[in-house]
């Protein structure tokens, strides 16, 4: 039976991937369908070009539904949903095939930390439904982590050692694992907003939300991010004094979440501070992003320390 629970938790795992990839290819189509009707509206850097004909994204004539894009859109929604269903259930599986909390790995690490950038994806979509051409971009690093998870950091179902078997695993894998997850879609969103606000590849970015849009939801999400990350920098010191006999060590991963932690305190104090509020304020936020995943994936996989053997966050 444990051994089922396995193997399908793989084949959700791997079902979810290519559902998300599929949601990706609709994003797409809704971004380029967008971007082409303006195109056959409006010449480049002409007048409005007199047609007859609707654009593309516009609805039909008889009023029989919505247009193309807007179906690729609601179509691409319609997959992230079942894509975020098939990992969690993935996950649930993995936890049962191993006899315990499914964080043991750098694989479960990723998968739990896409799975929390999805869903808080989708909370801003429910929030606000004009956001979703960012979908797209949010994705793109959501499928290039779960590949990597899948193949690259792929490790069987099965037990942890001794160390790890506490109960702070689940405190503080799990709130790390969240908070990680939902500062990927700040990290994203302040991108494009730079992209936005740089004026270049104009014609690329035009059907973004826009600038200032973009900058008020990556801070919203931070705001909300930033206490977790703090509690599971917390949770992480308690358990290290009771695995470790000393609550801060300045371990590579410790001093980098640390360092991250730093970073995104100085985004939301450079937030609230004329003159940075805008531009330096965004650059802050992607630098705390990277972080964050550098903590992730160099220190896990390259630096040796107290927390390589374990393979988590």
């Amino acid at each position: 039976m444990l051994t089922e629970f396995a193997l399908y938790s793989d084949r959700l795992f791997m079902a979810a991937v290519g559902v998300y990839v599929l949601a990706m290819v609709l994003h797409g189509a809704e971004y380029a369908v967008q971007r082409s009707a303006k195109g056959v509206l409006v010449g480049a850097g002409g007048p409005a070009v007199e047609t007859d004909a609707p654009p593309p994204d516009a609805p039909p004539r008889d009023g029989s539904g919505p247009g193309r894009a807007e179906r690729y859109g609601r179509m691409g929604v319609s997959l992230v949903v079942l894509g975020a269903v098939l990992q969690a259930a993935s996950i649930v599986l993995r936890g049962l095939a191993a006899q315990r909390w499914p964080l043991g790995n750098m694989y479960e690490f990723t998968s739990a930390i896409c799975l929390a950038a999805v869903v808080a994806w989708l909370v801003v979509l429910r929030r606000s439904p004009a956001s979703r051409p960012m979908g797209l971009f949010v994705l793109l690093p959501v499928v290039i982590l779960l590949f990597l998870g899948g193949t690259v950091l792929y490790a069987p179902a099965a037990p942890v050692m001794p160390a790890l078997q506490s109960y702070w695993l689940v405190v503080h894998v799990t709130t790390v694992s969240i908070a990680s997850g939902l500062l990927m879609v700040p990290g994203v969103a302040s991108l494009l907003f730079l992209l936005r606000r740089s004026g270049k590849l104009e014609g690329f970015a035009e059907r973004l939300p826009s600038a200032d849009a973009l900058d008020r939801l990556a801070y919203r999400i931070t705001i909300i991010a930033f206490p977790l990350y703090t509690f599971a920098i917390m949770a992480g010191a308690i358990w290290a004094e009771a695995a470790w006999g000393r609550f801060w060590g300045w371990d590579p991963k410790e001093t980098v979440a640390f360092v991250a932690w730093v970073i995104y305190a100085a985004y939301l104090h450079a937030r609230a501070t004329a003159g940075w509020r805008s531009g330096p304020a965004a650059w802050v936020n992607v630098a705390g992003f990277a972080a964050v995943i550098f903590n992730l994936f160099f220190i896990n996989m390259v630096v040796s320390g107290l927390h390589s053997y374990a393979g988590l966050g």
